[in-house]
């Protein structure tokens, strides 16, 4: 990868979108409220070769995606930062108790609210990747704890929120090359901290993309009714 291949990491945050903007030396941390927006914001430097998105793509219309079974395998203690996503019909009910007895019906468990709340978010991402926006630019699904697993070479055991989790997950980032400093473009935006963290470790992975190093879990992925290659990749 040369220094002028630009990729976007992003999380979804209480302002809408955060990303991460890395070009293998410099970093730039932004944030919009839809996707689009974020993007064509990322790319007011040059264009964006892989955008990597800690959301799911690629429904299940029954059971588990293996992908987010194999996810939590990686994290270990941290497992629960996984959610198992609920199908598809579940995530177009009308509301959350609908969800509940449909993914309960077709996947043989619940959905919690927070899942459900994710919905939105989804069905915005879904769009954008079928949209032309991404017929020239390759568009990944990561989860950060992975990514941040693989980094240290084992899974981590702190959580993001608190202060050694946090401070741990920086210090791999910039052991990987991606040093975090300054505020960017999130002065005076409802942004965590966890959330840029989050940005920067999913850009790692678009970045390792572009190397031919990343991996999907699985290694061949799962296509539903939707059509969308299923997988995590790290």
């Amino acid at each position: 990868m040369t220094k002028t291949t630009r990729v976007l990491g992003v999380d979804a945050c209480r302002a809408g979108w955060v990303g991460v903007v890395w070009d293998g030396d410099g970093a730039t941390a932004l944030a919009a409220q839809d996707i689009g927006s974020l993007v064509a914001a990322a790319e007011l430097g040059g264009r964006v070769s892989v955008v990597a998105i800690d959301i799911p793509i690629g429904l299940p219309d029954a059971g588990r995606r293996q992908a987010d079974v194999l996810a939590r395998l990686e994290i270990g203690r941290l497992r629960s930062s996984v959610f198992m996503t609920p199908v598809r019909p579940a995530f177009e009910a009308d509301d959350h108790p609908s969800a509940v007895v449909l993914n309960r019906e077709l996947a043989g468990e619940g959905v919690s609210i927070q899942a459900f709340g994710l919905r939105s978010k989804v069905f915005e991402v879904e769009r954008f990747v079928r949209s032309p926006a991404c017929e020239d630019r390759t568009v990944l699904e990561v989860h950060p704890e992975v990514c941040f697993a693989r980094m240290n070479g084992a899974p981590l055991t702190d959580r993001k929120k608190t202060w050694a989790g946090a401070e741990t997950r920086r210090a791999l980032l910039a052991e990987h090359g991606l040093a975090l400093s300054g505020v960017g473009g999130l002065s005076g935006v409802d942004v965590g901290v966890d959330d840029v963290l989050d940005a920067a470790a999913t850009a790692w992975t678009a970045r390792r993309h572009t190397h031919g190093e990343s991996e999907a879990l699985p290694s061949t992925p799962e296509i539903f009714s939707d059509g969308w290659p299923a997988a995590i990749w790290v």
